[in-house]
């Protein structure tokens, strides 16, 4: 007699996302129910008989959603990113559901940090924008070298340490904090890393304890002419601070792939309609500032561990209970 399959609902799920789901499903003996509908209320029933769900990270799950899906029959949520932010695990616990992230490749964020601290170093947006409307002189400031650099990384997780991995290569200075300490030559106090960085990157995990963690105090105790980068989640760093330090030349450049409000803007077309994210609109007006939608996690490979890792999470949390 053959074991019954699994099934496990995958609520906000993109093509991409859909074929790999749909491949690796005879090989793990799973029957995925495939939408691309974030979770709602309205689609509850979608994950009725299936004690397993997948969502993405794009949107945030009310509380009367967790409850919802209790009722269903739900105990468990894996979520397709590192970051638990979009949904309250308290609640959920509370409602009798577990909830788990999943690992991917930390080198897709950790690549991509490391492109956009080259890229302000050598103020990639200003030569772009006067080489598309043929404008070929050499910009008025010259860009400046990693090697001179003293770069401070805060988060020392898997991300965190791929970053430092990388940036050895280049002979800079490494600085690293870490709310947990952890053994490493560069390890220094927070005050130390911000007084001496001359670029700044985030890698720590959004909670209640890391909400604007970059504030308009500590922005203040920052070198001056200070790069911020920010792959990490948006509410990391304090917008309505950043803007005038960026203004003042107080912070020298930002690079953020994140952003306060990214929600119901970041991965939707823009072309055609307003965009009423004040703060986006103020940033991108500034020379020294680069946005990109929270693009830095998006390559094959961290989407192939994504997919398999939602798989092996749900199966995992089936035979244990």
């Amino acid at each position: 007699m053959s074991r019954k399959r699994l099934g496990i609902t995958i609520y906000g799920c993109g093509q991409d996302e859909a074929v790999l789901f749909r491949k690796m499903a005879p090989r793990f003996g799973i029957v995925p129910a495939i939408t691309d509908a974030a979770v709602s209320e309205a689609n509850i029933e979608l994950a009725s008989g299936n004690r397993c769900i997948s969502v993405d990270h794009k949107t945030r799950i009310p509380n009367s959603v967790l409850f919802a899906l209790r009722r269903a029959g739900v105990m468990y949520i894996s979520t397709r990113s590192i970051g638990y932010d979009h949904i309250n695990i308290k609640c959920a616990k509370s409602a009798g559901i577990s909830v788990e992230n999943v690992m991917y490749s930390p080198d897709s964020v950790a690549d991509y940090t490391v492109m956009l601290i080259l890229m302000q170093m050598r103020n990639v947006k200003s030569i772009i924008s006067r080489a598309d409307i043929h404008d070929f002189r050499l910009n008025d400031v010259r860009g400046r070298e990693l090697r001179d650099m003293t770069v401070g990384v805060i988060g020392m997780g898997r991300i965190g340490t791929a970053v430092m991995d990388r940036l050895r290569g280049f002979g800079c200075r490494v600085l690293a904090y870490d709310q947990c300490p952890k053994p490493f030559a560069g390890y220094v106090h927070l005050d130390e890393l911000l007084q001496q960085s001359d670029i700044v990157t985030l890698h720590i995990p959004l909670n209640a304890g890391t909400y604007h963690f970059i504030n308009r105090q500590r922005i203040g105790q920052m070198k001056h002419g200070v790069c911020i980068i920010n792959t990490g989640r948006g509410s990391l760093l304090d917008t309505e601070a950043l803007i005038p330090a960026l203004e003042s030349g107080k912070i020298g450049a930002a690079a953020l792939d994140v952003l306060e409000g990214e929600e119901g803007v970041f991965y939707f077309d823009y072309r055609k309609k307003p965009i009423e994210n004040k703060l986006l609109l103020q940033l991108q007006e500034l020379p020294n500032v680069l946005i990109t939608p929270h693009t830095a996690y998006h390559t094959e490979h961290a989407l192939n561990d994504i997919v398999e890792n939602t798989i092996v999470n749900c199966l995992k949390f089936e035979s244990e209970i």
